[in-house]
């Protein structure tokens, strides 16, 4: 555990109660859990096999990486969400990449589509392909291979494109693979650079870094079911990294988060402007807006007292960092399995932290 501040009114063995709880589930073998309030309150502990300073994949919490470098560069004028993509990627990636029912609307996809996942394009991932298999398919058997952006494209051109732009939303990984490339033609930097020179060096932060190093064993072991799952040639390839490449500690995850939603990048204000939610049922429900995830939480989970938005963003690996604006509360942490039934747990814990604490930050008397 790591320091408590004298003004906390959260329930420290509640805390306890809830990260050894997160590794109770089959297959969750390790959690850690950091949960801060405010500037009064910080806490951080671990369960099973991992520890507090443990790195780790952070996986599509990169996303929420990506949001606030897109809003970075919104504010220095250097972009327009309504921007049309074809802008900024040349023709070869532009050409058939969403044509649907013998209709092209490849030109009229604009980057607030990629962001909000609202793009229709297909997603190279989960849709399954000319053989009948998903492209990640193979990686769950741990059946390690890179994708770069080439191989998504060529892919994704051949499968059928989801729906028309903007017609609803879908998870897609190739989404941010194509921000990825954006992001490095407007500013001439790789992605790796832009998110150091954007992020971690703005924040110090020490331990957090794009994954690039196939022979890297710093992160921990991420696991699928039962099973220890290395894919350092997927997580490797550049053109993930927008989608999931950075591994990182649950403390700094945490400088970050805050830094996201207390106007280190761009004006707090703007979050209410991503809140444009649509639902979404992969791995878990959630609601996707604009570069922003918010979870869904079921009434009957707090009938008399609302939870409210809890803003943030899941990772495939079963990490998380999400942000409770009514109580003040952040949340970052891993429960380290990718099948997806880690992030129940998470979840639970969260809800059971919320729950214990009132709109004042004093412990609840609600049931």
């Amino acid at each position: 555990m790591v320091k408590t501040l004298e003004k906390s009114f959260i329930d420290q063995s509640l805390l306890n109660q809830a990260v050894k709880q997160m590794v109770k589930n089959k297959n969750n073998f390790g959690a850690v859990l950091c949960v801060e309030q405010g500037n009064d309150f910080s806490w951080i502990n671990s369960a099973g096999n991992l520890k507090v300073n443990d790195q780790f994949f952070i996986t599509s919490v990169t996303k929420l990486f990506v949001t606030a470098v897109i809003l970075k560069l919104r504010a220095e004028n250097r972009l327009h969400l309504d921007d049309k993509i074809s802008i900024y990627l040349s023709n070869d990636i532009m050409d058939g990449i969403h044509v649907l029912n013998g209709v092209d609307y490849s030109n009229e996809i604009t980057l607030q589509h990629l962001i909000s996942n609202t793009s229709g394009i297909a997603d190279y991932f989960f849709q399954k392909q000319a053989n009948g298999k998903a492209g990640g398919s193979n990686l769950f058997k741990g059946q390690d291979e890179a994708w770069p952006l080439e191989k998504t494209l060529e892919s994704i051109k051949q499968i059928k494109p989801q729906f028309k732009p903007e017609q609803k939303a879908s998870y897609c990984g190739t989404n941010y693979q194509l921000l990825g490339r954006i992001i490095e033609n407007i500013t001439g930097m790789s992605i790796k650079d832009v998110f150091k020179s954007y992020i971690f060096d703005e924040l110090n932060l020490s331990k957090t870094y794009v994954y690039e190093n196939e022979n890297d064993t710093k992160p921990v072991s991420l696991y699928y079911k039962s099973q220890s799952l290395h894919l350092p040639k997927f997580i490797s390839c550049p053109s993930f990294t927008p989608e999931g490449g950075i591994v990182s500690t649950a403390q700094e995850t945490m400088t970050f988060l805050k830094a996201f939603f207390n106007g280190r990048f761009f004006q707090k204000e703007e979050i209410e402007s991503l809140k444009k939610w649509r639902l979404i049922f992969r791995p878990s429900l959630f609601y996707y807006g604009i570069g922003l995830e918010k979870l869904w939480v079921p009434r009957i989970v707090s009938p008399f007292k609302p939870i409210g938005d809890i803003l943030g963003f899941w990772g495939q690996s079963g990490a998380f960092a999400f942000y409770h604006p009514k109580r003040d509360l952040y949340f970052t942490g891993t429960v380290n399995q990718s099948s997806g039934i880690g992030h129940n747990s998470a979840f639970n814990a969260m809800i059971k932290i919320i729950k214990a604490v009132d709109d004042r930050g004093h412990k609840s008397n609600a049931p």
